[in-house]
């Protein structure tokens, strides 16, 4: 027998400055800030997803054997055409690594663009094939 695993809730990111990080997800990428549990913490939320921040200086237990800034790489769906998003990366003086270009996700095809966050993680955003732009 196996375990069915059936969605992801939450992941954690290692990050050198909640504050730089929290700008760039919810100024950059539109996703909510939220302060959660005691000793309060920080997390980010989009969809029914969330992102909880630990700070590289004192991360929370449990955690990764080595949690390090930077050591992500994420993607994220959008619906927003992505010359929309080219645009708006630009305008906030987020530079392209590399894109657009053809990927695959996880349930199919993907058009997609990369940044870095304020730690360097690869961020790719992505319209699904049937809205890709």
């Amino acid at each position: 027998m196996t375990i069915a695993i059936r969605e992801l809730d939450h992941l954690v990111l290692t990050v050198a400055d909640i504050d730089a990080t929290v700008a760039f997800y919810t100024q950059v990428l539109g996703m909510e800030k939220v302060r959660f549990g005691d000793p309060a913490r920080t997390a980010l939320i989009f969809g029914s997803q969330k992102i909880n921040l630990h700070p590289a200086a004192a991360p929370f237990e449990p955690r990764a054997a080595n949690p390090t800034p930077g050591s992500a790489d994420l993607c994220f769906i959008t619906d927003t055409a992505l010359d929309t998003v080219i645009d708006t990366l630009r305008d906030a003086g987020v530079d392209l690594v590399h894109g657009p270009v053809d990927r695959t996700g996880a349930i199919g095809g993907l058009r997609s663009v990369y940044v870095r966050d304020p730690d360097e993680n690869l961020i790719e955003i992505s319209n699904r094939e049937e809205t890709a732009q």
